[in-house]
């Protein structure tokens, strides 16, 4: 598989009141058409900003990036408009980019259709479920046909039982549609049960401690089902313990 995303000794400095804050310091990794990868690290530790960066959103101090295709961005929050119907949120993008064709129009349709939301497309976002919301937040995204996925903390506002099904329904659909996906998540078991890999940040300055391979010898992996894996533990330890978390509570 061809790598679709290389971020290269990626750096980025910030000016603060009391001098500069050096928050990434030489981040590298790439990653394949078609595969998940999560971004972990402590809290504060420049995740998000890395997404931003890739996105475009904002500058680097030093580094490179490489991408092949469209990037799409998904949110915490999902941002649908309320005073929208469904409908008319997840055109937005398209009319934006005035890309409302024919053509893009039905392959809306059909993600509608596909994942079960076409009989809700006249409602209000208010109307819907959080889970509902998000899915709805998600074909939004994927009405601009993107290659790459950059989902910031996507599922961190709802509640635990939404968030554990939400994320087998987002997982489900990105797979379907062959979709390469960049996870930052604080949450370890939503990193394993979603990755192929993981990659582990130190605290701030951010660097890249460890990449870790994620794999389940299992038919028909879902999120759900790897939790029940007797893998899932051992990732876990390996994963906590990577993080900074002790060293960040001494300071």
């Amino acid at each position: 598989m061809k790598e679709v995303l290389k971020v290269k000794k990626i750096s980025k400095k910030y000016q603060a009141i009391n001098g500069e804050v050096e928050a990434l310091k030489d981040i590298s990794f790439s990653i394949k058409e078609g595969e998940f990868v999560s971004l972990i690290g402590p809290s504060g530790c420049g995740k998000s900003t890395i997404l931003s960066i890739i996105a475009g959103l904002e500058e680097k101090n030093a580094g490179e990036i490489e991408i092949d295709g469209e990037i799409g961005y998904m949110l915490q929050k999902d941002s649908l408009l309320e005073w929208l119907t469904i409908y008319k949120n997840v055109l937005f993008g398209l009319e934006i980019r005035k890309q409302k064709t024919t053509e893009n129009v039905q392959y809306v349709d059909n993600l509608l259709k596909k994942y079960h939301l076409y009989e809700f497309k006249d409602k209000y976002p208010n109307q819907l479920s959080g889970g509902m919301r998000q899915r709805a937040a998600l074909i939004r995204t994927l009405a601009i046909k993107p290659n790459i996925l950059l989902l910031d903390e996507a599922f961190s506002a709802l509640d635990y039982q939404t968030r554990i099904m939400v994320t087998k329904d987002i997982y489900d659909i990105l797979r379907k549609e062959q979709k390469t996906a960049l996870i930052v998540t604080h949450d370890i078991s939503e990193a394993i049960s979603m990755s192929d890999r993981v990659i582990i940040l130190s605290n701030r300055p951010a660097t890249v401690k460890e990449i870790l391979p994620i794999e389940f010898e299992m038919e028909n992996r879902t999120p759900l089902n790897c939790r029940e894996s007797p893998k899932f533990s051992k990732y876990f330890d390996t994963i906590w313990k990577g993080l900074d978390v002790h060293e960040e509570r001494k300071k």
